[in-house]
């Protein structure tokens, strides 16, 4: 009898654990400051797990939009620069246009040249989406325009494949 009461409390236990975890994706992508520090208060460590898909907290927080969940995450110790095989949180911010993101990122140190599987950067993607302003927010911060993905191909190729004078000029920006 007490190996099938350590059992389910063990089983009980594995679900709470679960459900817990499941719910720190749920929070970062569309959660609130308060459920984070509920969160946090329980487990400090809770925002660094990574999801069956290789996406940590920050990523999805970055990718959804989720603008004070992102910050707060990056002012509580998450890894900023965390590579899933998508890429980073800051790629993330870049696919969407998330401006404040982008800026909050670079602001706290995100490595603007880091590649993903691919070599794609993060400015390879901005030029890639004709993302303007998140060139100029990359290459301010450092980003490399020369480096190439996979493909062979730069940000500033890409920026002349697609005839994007303006984007051009914003890569030559030092």
């Amino acid at each position: 009898m007490q190996h099938f009461i350590l059992f389910l409390s063990v089983a009980c236990c594995q679900a709470l654990v679960a459900q817990n975890t499941a719910d720190v994706f749920d929070i970062a992508r569309k959660g609130t400051i308060n459920q984070a520090k509920a969160v946090l208060t329980e487990n400090p460590n809770a925002f660094d797990a990574i999801n069956a898909d290789g996406y940590s907290a920050l990523i999805l927080a970055s990718y959804r939009g989720n603008n004070p969940m992102a910050k707060f995450l990056v002012d509580n110790g998450c890894d900023i620069n965390y590579m899933s095989g998508m890429g980073t949180a800051l790629m993330a911010a870049v696919a969407k246009n998330n401006l404040e993101v982008i800026e909050y990122l670079l602001d706290h140190k995100a490595d603007p040249n880091l590649a993903d599987g691919n070599g794609t950067t993060a400015l390879i993607y901005a030029a890639t989406f004709k993302n303007h302003q998140a060139a100029t927010l990359l290459v301010k911060a450092g980003a490399n325009a020369t480096t190439k993905d996979k493909r062979g191909n730069s940000a500033t190729d890409y920026a002349i494949l697609a005839d994007d004078d303006q984007l051009i000029q914003i890569l030559k920006t030092k």
